[in-house]
């Protein structure tokens, strides 16, 4: 595996720093399983404010759930997800998505997540339009599976802290997170006045393994480095609580 001379192993003390300064950030904001997995959906190729109104409209029309999703015609759906956009290819997957748990798993998403971590991500990856962030999404938040996100955020930080490079795999990054942050203790929340990333929500507070809890929690105290801190270009490091472990540049 390829990787920088900084070892994996500093991820335990930056949950820590983040943790402590900012809590749970109470991902993912939603109230069932399968409003999830359809945010997981729909949140590809747009912005989160964009898939809260199609979630709104899905949650006004009665559909966010199994049996709606099954029984809406296909151009009700679309036009029910059109502010999430690329809504006709995400109204055809959600459709996909739900024939799949059918037929397999006679519609159950408790059976679904009864089975084992690797032989259910290998599933949902085969699906059309599951790549391996939003499988891990699902996994995680709608399924409390043990399993770490990698997300844009992930990278950039990763990068710009010398621990992994850019163009490292998915799976090599993810693997990387996780072996850093195995061993790591649940420390209690920060009393920071900063905002968290959502407000407490059932899934959120869903009950899941220590473990699960830390790659919960972690993810949702990167994306908010990523969305304050570690921006694309002028990144404010300054005021970031990650500044301390950025790496030294010489001379």
């Amino acid at each position: 595996m390829k990787r920088t001379s900084k070892n994996q192993d500093c991820l335990g003390p930056y949950f820590e720093a983040l943790h402590s300064a900012w809590g749970p950030q109470h991902w993912w904001p939603a109230r069932t399983p399968f409003e999830v997995i359809v945010g997981a959906y729909l949140t590809q190729n747009t912005s989160w404010k964009n898939v809260e109104m199609a979630l709104a409209h899905l949650r006004r029309a009665g559909l966010l759930s199994l049996r709606g999703i099954r029984d809406v015609s296909l151009t009700r759906l679309e036009a029910a997800i059109r502010p999430a956009g690329y809504f006709r290819q995400k109204a055809a997957r959600l459709k996909m998505f739900v024939a799949f748990v059918d037929q397999r798993y006679h519609g159950s998403l408790e059976r679904m997540f009864g089975q084992p971590t690797q032989r259910l991500r290998q599933e949902l990856l085969a699906l059309n339009g599951v790549g391996p962030e939003t499988a891990d999404s699902i996994l995680l938040y709608a399924g409390q599976h043990p399993v770490f996100v990698v997300d844009a955020y992930t990278r950039r930080i990763l990068e710009r802290h010398g621990i992994a490079a850019a163009s490292l795999p998915y799976e090599e990054v993810q693997s990387l997170c996780e072996s850093g942050l195995a061993a790591t203790p649940h420390t209690a929340p920060g009393r920071s006045n900063h905002p968290t990333a959502h407000r407490p929500s059932p899934m959120s507070r869903a009950q899941r393994s220590p473990l699960a809890q830390i790659y919960n929690d972690m993810h949702g105290l990167i994306v908010n480095v990523g969305k304050h801190y570690c921006l694309k270009s002028k990144p404010q490091c300054e005021q970031c609580p990650l500044q301390k472990f950025l790496p030294r540049v010489r001379a």
